[in-house]
């Protein structure tokens, strides 16, 4: 059996004759061995490719003795890659300075002539020191993440109701396998909750979870963000970056707003869920990735697929399962659970001394219809349990808005559903000074829904 060649290396040497010697060395123990006769290429070469070792000769015919240009080409090679593994080739004669060039970054030295043991040993090394530094980044990079995760407060997922009982019963079901999964359900439901439940539950539970929300990710900026970036492949691209796929390869990864992203970028996220492998931005090798896949959208899917606003086989991808999460106003059973378990943690939290909400407050927010779902109940007990002066909370105490979306402020004309439609459109538009996201937003559409009610109805 042939012994497998590993790492790519560079050769940096005004000696013709000398990179045709490391070649002819070195094309049966190394992958890839590229050379350089000029080093003012050395920069455009390093944008190029990515090398596991530089060899990097100590003197070039402008300053032939003081070593001066290997000190200075050594500077430019770690600005452009602080992880680059740089080998001087030198002569006896220039020992002190390769060894004073070990304190400036350099790796090791060779002296010529070489021994060829030697040379592809020392090689050798340096490739096990490069993809050593690159796993330290990258798990350090986890680390970081990592901890942001676990600095995060963790609610409580709760519910008592037929209706989320069902959706735990899915989650026991599905938690256990690889599926992809797609949660649905209005702003505020607590689908991020769902897709902690199914990472913690799951045989990834020790590895990492991702949170992307993709509606804050801008188009020009989703290839980087979700992919990675190798040095210098745009203009701000000063270092080197991993994307959040490699970053949850071995955990989950969680695309919140799934429904927020274009055309465009939804193939290119289609193509790494059939692949299985990443490509960072400015460069064309190939990352494989192992993740698990959660999604979640408060969009109509299969209306945005008949307007072509999103693709079909991208949807199948994302689910192979859904969960539906019912909005709170279709599970009022849970009302006083939830308001109970936010009073305990917020009167913790500010030093209050609240027991409990009163018979009549219970009764108060279960005739309110929730809007924002469980994040609004949450703000809402917080904001009480901070004013509150009592130690039961009633119904006094809350503040909640049922004329935010009376129908009868309209003003309307007439009761066709088509024109009610408008009006209400309308008078969001203005409320917004004719801010389309904010209006979505407020409307619980996203924002190409909005865009095709607005050429439906004229606006």
């Amino acid at each position: 059996m042939p012994k497998k060649k590993i790492g790519k290396i560079l050769a940096v040497d005004d000696n013709t004759d000398i990179l045709f010697a490391l070649k002819l060395l070195l094309k049966t123990e190394v992958e890839l061995i590229d050379t350089l006769d000029d080093p003012n290429r050395l920069v455009s070469k390093l944008q190029e490719d990515e090398y596991d070792v530089i060899l990097l000769d100590m003197n070039f015919t402008k300053d032939a003795s003081s070593g001066q240009e290997g000190f200075y080409w050594l500077n430019k090679i770690l600005e452009f890659d602080p992880a680059a593994i740089v080998i001087f080739i030198t002569a006896y004669s220039d020992v002190n300075n390769a060894v004073k060039a070990i304190k400036d970054g350099a790796s090791d030295f060779i002296i010529k002539p070489w021994q060829n043991e030697k040379l592809i040993a020392t090689i050798m090394s340096g490739i096990k020191l490069r993809r050593s530094r690159i796993e330290i980044n990258s798990l350090k990079q986890k680390q970081s993440s990592l901890n942001t995760i676990i600095n995060q407060p963790f609610e409580d997922f709760l519910g008592v109701s037929p209706s989320m009982q069902k959706v735990f019963e899915t989650i026991k079901k599905v938690a256990k396998t690889d599926a992809s999964v797609l949660i649905l359900g209005e702003n505020g439901t607590g689908k991020e909750l769902v897709a902690r439940a199914l990472h913690t539950e799951s045989i990834r539970y020790n590895e990492i979870f991702v949170n992307v929300d993709l509606g804050a990710i801008t188009e020009t900026l989703f290839e980087s963000e979700l992919f990675g970036h190798i040095k210098g492949a745009f203009t701000d691209a000063r270092n080197e970056r991993i994307g959040r796929f490699e970053l949850a390869s071995g955990g989950t990864i969680f695309l919140d707003e799934i429904a927020n992203i274009s055309l465009p970028a939804q193939a290119k996220l289609l193509t790494v869920l059939e692949r299985r492998e990443i490509v960072r931005v400015g460069s064309n090798k190939p990352v494989p990735i192992d993740i698990r896949l959660i999604s979640a959208t408060n969009g109509n899917l299969p209306e945005m697929i008949s307007s072509q606003a999103f693709r079909e086989d991208l949807l199948y991808r994302l689910n192979t399962v859904e969960i539906h999460l019912p909005p709170l106003r279709e599970r009022m059973d849970d009302i006083a659970l939830l308001a109970n378990h936010y009073l305990s943690k917020f009167a913790k939290k500010y030093n209050k001394r609240i027991r409990e909400l009163s018979a009549p407050t219970i009764k108060h927010l279960q005739s309110y219809s929730w809007p924002g779902n469980v994040r609004e109940l949450r703000h809402t007990i917080e904001r009480a349990v901070i004013l509150a002066e009592s130690s039961v909370l009633q119904p006094s105490d809350f503040q909640l808005n049922y004329e935010k979306k009376a129908v009868d402020e309209l003003e309307l004309e007439n009761y066709d559903l088509d024109h009610v439609e408008k009006t209400i459109i309308e008078k969001v538009l203005k409320k917004h000074g004719g801010n389309i996201s904010l209006a979505a937003k407020e409307l619980g559409l996203t924002r190409t829904s909005l865009y095709r009610r607005l050429e439906k109805h004229g606006l």
